[in-house]
This record gives structure tokens, C-alpha cells and sequence, in this order.
């Protein structure tokens, strides 16, 4: 186990119309005013100082943390979790929630917080997916809220495969008004999940402190440019049965964020192309499982999925094309590539994209009809988002 410990002192389609410079500049001070007003009520009632860039967490450089107001992570292999910041919030009825905050598309606002600077996220706001928030008195007052009541319950199906399940329910669902896409006043886009209300927890919590307003989450696997360990945390999905498998709150609001299939910087889309398998390998252990089969066959087991990129904070440019709102294009292996046992893990986009120019992979067979996406092995969308921020992607020998 490799742990750094916590430092306690330390609607679719639709296209956003271009800001002038000095609006922008307005709205971003805006934006980090705003932020500011959370933070300062957040270390008021917690007793520990609000994340600023010379008192956070020193990471080690091979940790490779990409959210810089982490307050620790722990690489334990199928058991990786994060701890976070916690922010107290107010219901649409007024009552106390608690929430995280991952990602900020103003880039002062994600460097003052210690979040990943994401763009993209810009082009929810002003769409039917995002909601707007209040700041009343520091504390973020929200319209939707979460039913974390739910009991979580999936029965895979019957193998090879083990998919779809024979039955599944989420363990979280958001109401009509929740999004994960939380506008503020000046327009400044945060991705924020809440994590504990008074019906229950987010699935994913392991733990939580109230008064020092902490809270740890368990953290999925990934493979990204030929390497492993990519940790996210899957906070929200769009869909009810991919809610099931990534176990995070279904989110039906977070559906109608533009674009499906839609990943270049230039496109009118939040969203970021990825790759779920369907059928991989499902031996545990091998090195070479994947996919939503392993994961059902194995009790819920990080699927592994393929990503592009990583977070790039220091790059400010409205170019920087990460996005926590990850577009899956869910890919399967042929019955030929199945019968003559090409099957493997599938360790980055491009070697997917030579996968699939052999015949070896394709679309799955959930993925409904659409245009194809070059961005993803030119495979269509699944049209479901995961909301995932990134976390770390540490130097850690391959498992």
C-alpha cells in the first residue's frame, strides 16, 4: 500500500455564442470571487485551511496526482481511494448536503481550488443538463437533490459474457432538477457531486468526517497511452445500467449536455470520447481482463476502460480538450477475434483503433445508430456521459 497522508494544515446540439475578451476576463474574476466565498466558509466551519497552491498536498512527482487539492491517495491495487475536500450545501428545501468539487472550466477558479482545468465544461452551461446554483453566504444552494435511498443491485447475466446483467438497479438517482453541472452566477461551470444527504451516501464513500469536512472515495482503474492505473472516480452517469456498472448516481438531467460523438476541441460538445469494452477477458488477475464482462463476473471489479488524455492543468488555452464527461463509445471483441483467442486488454485509444482496422474489434451492440467518431477508433457513440475526474495516474509497475 502507498498512501501520502492528508496535510490538515495545509440540451444537445446546442452551441454557447463566443464571449468578448473583457466579458470573459469580468466573468472569470467573477467566478474566482465566488469560489473564494466557498472556500472561506468551508475552513471557517471545518477548523483546516481552504486548498490554496503553497499549502497543498506535496505529492510525490511518480504519484503523478493530477487534482491538486487531493488530500490523499491511496495506490492499494483494487483498492485505490481519494480523499477530498467537503463542502457543505444546501438543498432546494434548505436542509445541509455535502459535496465534492473536481473540476472548474475558468482556469484561475481551477488553480485557486486545486481543480482540473476543463474547458469544455463551459459548453453545458445555458443547456438543459447543467442547473444553476446560488451562493448564499458561502454556502452553495442547489435545485436538484439526490436520492441516495436506493439499495444498489445488479445479477450478472449468464456467461460467456455475463452482459447485459438479469436485472440491476442504481444505487443513487438524481431528480429532475440535479446536475453534476453546477453553474454559478458569473457562469463559471464546477463539476460537483453530492456525496451525503439526509436519505443516505454516495456508493463510492468509504468514509466521511463532517467537522473536518472530509470525505474518501473509492477510485476505478483505467488504461491510458499504453499505461495502467489511470484513477478516476466515477461521480454521475446519464444512464440507468452504466450508473449500475461504474456504480455512480444516475444522473437523467446529465443526458442532455451537448454532444454525443463529439470529442475535437473545436466541436460544440462538453463531452470527451472514451472506450468501455463489452466482452474482454474475464479472469481476474490475468493482467488481461477487461471489460464490463469482468466486471460482472468478478463482483464488480474496475472494468478498465480506455481513455485518450489526461488532465492538462498548466495548459490555459481554450484548446485543452479534457473534459471530466466522458462520451462512451463502448467497442467489442468479434466472435472471430473470440474463437481464435486475440483477446486481450486494450491499453490505449490508438491500439483500439488498429484493433478495430483488423476486424478484431467493432461497435457494440448497444451502440445505436449514429455517425461514426473519428476521435474514438471511429466508433459511434453509446450516447451514455460518466462523469469521471481524473485523479492520478502514479509510475507504479503494471498489474
Amino acid at each position: 500500500m502507498r498512501t501520502t497522508p492528508i496535510l490538515l494544515g495545509a440540451l444537445l446540439g446546442t452551441a454557447l455564442h463566443s464571449t468578448p475578451a473583457l466579458a470573459q476576463g469580468s466573468n472569470s474574476r467573477a467566478g474566482a470571487s465566488e469560489v473564494a466565498t466557498l472556500q472561506a466558509a468551508t475552513a471557517r466551519e471545518s477548523g483546516r485551511p481552504a486548498y490554496s497552491p503553497s499549502s497543498g498536498v506535496k505529492f510525490k512527482k511518480s504519484d503523478n496526482v493530477f487534482l491538486k487539492s487531493a488530500l490523499a491517495v491511496d495506490f492499494t491495487y483494487r483498492a485505490a481511494t481519494v480523499t477530498l475536500p467537503l463542502f457543505r450545501g444546501l438543498s432546494p428545501t434548505g436542509g445541509n448536503v455535502y459535496y465534492i468539487v473536481t473540476d472548474a472550466s475558468d482556469y484561475a477558479v481551477a488553480r485557486a481550488m486545486g481543480l482540473n482545468y476543463a474547458p469544455k465544461m463551459a459548453k453545458a452551461a445555458g443547456t438543459p443538463g447543467a442547473q444553476d446554483v446560488m451562493i448564499e453566504n458561502g454556502v452553495m444552494r442547489f435545485k436538484g437533490n439526490v436520492d441516495f435511498s436506493p439499495e444498489y443491485q445488479v445479477t450478472p447475466g449468464d456467461g460467456p459474457t455475463y452482459f447485459p446483467p438479469k436485472s440491476f438497479k442504481p444505487g443513487a438517482v438524481g431528480d429532475a432538477q440535479w446536475s453534476s453541472m453546477a453553474v454559478l452566477p458569473s457562469g463559471t461551470v464546477l463539476n460537483v457531486q453530492m456525496v451525503q444527504n439526509d436519505s443516505g451516501a454516495h456508493d463510492r464513500l468509504k468514509s466521511i468526517d463532517l467537522q473536518r469536512r472530509t470525505v474518501t472515495m473509492s477510485l476505478l482503474d483505467g488504461m491510458h497511452n499504453g499505461k495502467q492505473y489511470y484513477y478516476h472516480l466515477v461521480t454521475d452517469v446519464s444512464a440507468d445500467l452504466p450508473a449500475v456498472l461504474e456504480k455512480g448516481v444516475f444522473t437523467p438531467r446529465l443526458a442532455m449536455v451537448p454532444a454525443y460523438g463529439k470529442s475535437r476541441p473545436g466541436d460544440a460538445s462538453a463531452l470527451l470520447g472514451f472506450s468501455p469494452v463489452l466482452n474482454g477477458r474475464t479472469d481476474e488477475g490475468s493482467g488481461k481482463d477487461q471489460g464490463f464482462s469482468t466486471s460482472l463476473r468478478n463482483g464488480g471489479i474496475d472494468p478498465i476502460n480506455v481513455f485518450p488524455i489526461p488532465p492538462r492543468n498548466t495548459d490555459a488555452s481554450q484548446s485543452n480538450n479534457y473534459s471530466p464527461l466522458w462520451d462512451a463509445h463502448v467497442s467489442m471483441w468479434t466472435p472471430a477475434a473470440v474463437s481464435s483467442g486475440k483477446v486481450k486488454r486494450v491499453a490505449s485509444l490508438g491500439e483500439l483503433g488498429q484493433l478495430v482496422r483488423a476486424g478484431h474489434m467493432t461497435d457494440a451492440s448497444i451502440n445505436p445508430p449514429g455517425a461514426a467518431n473519428s476521435y474514438v477508433a471511429n466508433l459511434r457513440s453509446t450516447q451514455a456521459i460518466i462523469n469521471c475526474p481524473v485523479i492520478a495516474q502514479p509510475n507504479l509497475p503494471p498489474r
